[in-house]
C-alpha cells in the first residue's frame, strides 16, 4: 500500500494580510496574536501528512481546530496559503483551472454532514448527478447509478425522493452518489454526526464494509474519538490549527503525545481498541518437546527465575506450557517426557481486544498465550497487564488487589 497524499508544510490563513501572518507564525506568535494584530485567522498551521492508498485516515479535533478547513484542502475548495498536497505525485495546489475542474470531477468526491441531496431529483438522479457533471450519456449514467444504490443497500428506492427517506438512507444516498464517479479520493466531512446514534453505529459498520470491496481512499472527519477508532487506520489529532499527534489508534491511546491529548482520549474504553500484541511480552526462551528434557528445562528456568516456559513442537506450534513444581517431579521420578506436564492454555491472536481477554482469565493464574495464523507463538499477555491498562492501576497495585481478593 503505497503513499496516495503528501502533505507537507501546510499553512491556510484567511484574511487579508497573510504574508505578515506568515511572518507572526515564524517568529511564535500564537494564533490569538495574529488574529489581534492583523485580523487573519490561522486554519491550518504548517500540517504535514502522509495516507496511504486504500486506508481510511481520520482527521479529528474539537470545534474550531481546522480539521474540516484542512479537508477543503484536498479538493481545493480552501486554497492553502502555502505549502503542498501531493496527489498521486501531482501537486494540486500548483493546478490550473482547467487541470482543478477535471480533478474535482474525476479524482475527488465529497460526502456531506447534512446529505447535500437535490430534493426534486429521484434518488437515482441524485446518485447520478456527479456522472451529469463528468457529462456521460443519460443510459450510462443511470445504470451506473442503479449500481451504486444496489451497493448501498437501497435497491427498491431509485424512484424515492429524499424526504421519502430515514436520515441514515439519506446519508447512504450521499455515499452513492460520491462513490458513482469512480473517485480515487472520499473526503468525509462529520458525514455521520447529524444522525441518531444507533443509526450512526449502522453507518460506520456500513462504511467498513464497504471499503472492504472498494479500497478508496478515505478522509473522514470527526470530533467523536470513539467513531474515529473504529474507522481510522491512522488517526490525525488536530488543536488550534496544529496536527498535535498522528498514527495508528492504539499508539496515540497508549502513547498521548501531550496534555490535550491524553484529555481527549481519557473516555475512550481502553479495553475495545487495545490489542493482544500491544500490550504482549515476548517469549525469551521456548523449549521444544522431544528435544529439550526436564533437566534442560530445570536449568533454563533456574537461570532465569521463570515460573513457568511455553513449549512448542518441531515445527514450531504451540503446545502449552510447564511450571517448575512439574519440572522437579519429573526429575525426581527419573523421567524424561516433558509432554506429560504440558498445560493446556487459551490461544489469542494478535488483534484480540482486551474486553475479549479478560473472560479468559476465569480460573486461569497463567497468562494467554499469543499465536500468529500457524499456531506459532508470539508472546504472552499477564493478566496484571490487562487489568492494570483497563483500570488504571499499576502492576504492583493490581497485584496486591488480586492476591487480597484470593486470600
Amino acid at each position: 500500500m503505497g503513499n496516495k497524499i503528501e502533505v507537507k508544510n501546510l499553512h491556510l490563513i484567511f484574511g487579508s494580510s497573510k504574508k505578515q501572518a506568515i511572518k507572526m507564525l515564524k517568529s511564535g506568535a500564537t494564533k490569538e496574536q495574529i488574529h489581534n494584530k492583523t485580523k487573519c485567522t490561522v486554519a491550518v498551521n504548517n500540517a504535514n501528512l502522509t495516507i496511504n492508498e486504500g486506508e481510511i485516515f481520520v482527521i479529528m479535533g474539537l470545534s474550531g481546530s481546522g480539521k474540516s478547513s484542512l479537508l477543503r484542502c484536498f479538493n481545493m475548495l480552501n486554497i492553502p496559503t502555502r505549502g503542498s498536497i501531493e496527489i498521486d505525485g501531482k501537486d494540486i495546489t500548483q493546478m490550473n483551472k482547467k487541470e482543478l475542474l477535471e480533478f474535482r470531477r474525476k479524482k475527488v468526491g465529497m460526502v456531506f454532514q447534512h446529505f447535500g441531496l437535490l430534493p426534486h431529483r429521484t434518488i437515482v438522479e441524485n446518485v447520478a448527478f456527479g456522472l451529469e457533471i463528468q457529462e456521460t450519456t443519460t443510459e450510462d449514467r443511470l445504470r451506473k447509478a442503479r449500481e451504486v444504490i444496489d451497493l448501498v443497500g437501497l435497491k427498491g428506492y431509485e424512484d424515492s425522493y429524499p424526504h421519502q427517506l430515514s436520515g441514515g438512507m439519506q446519508q447512504r444516498v450521499g455515499i452513492a452518489r460520491a462513490i458513482a464517479t469512480d473517485s480515487d479520493i472520499l473526503l468525509m466531512d462529520e458525514a455521520f454526526s447529524a444522525l441518531d446514534p444507533l443509526i450512526r453505529v449502522q453507518m460506520q459498520d456500513d462504511l467498513i464494509e464497504l471499503q472492504q470491496s472498494l479500497k478508496k481512499t478515505i478522509i473522514f472527519i470527526t470530533h467523536d474519538l470513539d467513531e474515529a477508532v473504529k474507522l481510522g487506520s491512522r488517526i490525525a489529532i488536530m488543536n488550534d490549527g496544529v496536527i498535535v499527534q498522528q498514527g495508528e489508534p492504539e499508539e496515540i491511546l497508549l502513547h498521548p503525545a501531550n496534555d490535550y491529548v491524553r484529555e481527549f482520549v481519557g473516555n475512550v474504553d481502553m479495553s475495545k481498541v487495545v490489542t493482544a500484541s500491544s500490550i504482549m511480552r515476548v517469549f525469551r526462551e521456548k523449549l521444544v518437546l522431544g528435544k529439550d528434557g526436564p533437566a534442560y528445562a530445570a536449568r533454563k528456568m533456574s537461570q532465569n527465575n521463570f515460573r513457568f516456559m511455553a513449549t512448542v513442537n518441531n515445527s514450531g506450534v504451540f503446545q502449552g506450557y510447564i511450571v517448575e513444581r512439574d519440572v522437579r517431579r519429573l526429575l525426581e521420578k527419573n523421567e524424561k517426557d516433558l509432554s506429560k506436564i504440558v498445560m493446556d492454555i487459551p490461544q489469542v491472536n494478535s488483534g484480540t481486544p482486551l474486553s475479549d481477554l479478560l473472560p479468559l482469565y476465569i480460573q486461569q493464574k497463567y497468562p494467554l498465550v499469543v499465536v500468529n495464523e500457524k499456531g506459532i507463538p508470539l508472546g504472552y499477555v499477564d493478566h496484571t497487564d490487562v487489568v492494570s491498562l483497563v483500570t488504571g492501576y499499576n502492576n504492583g497495585e493490581v497485584k496486591e488487589i488480586i492476591e487480597n481478593a484470593s486470600n
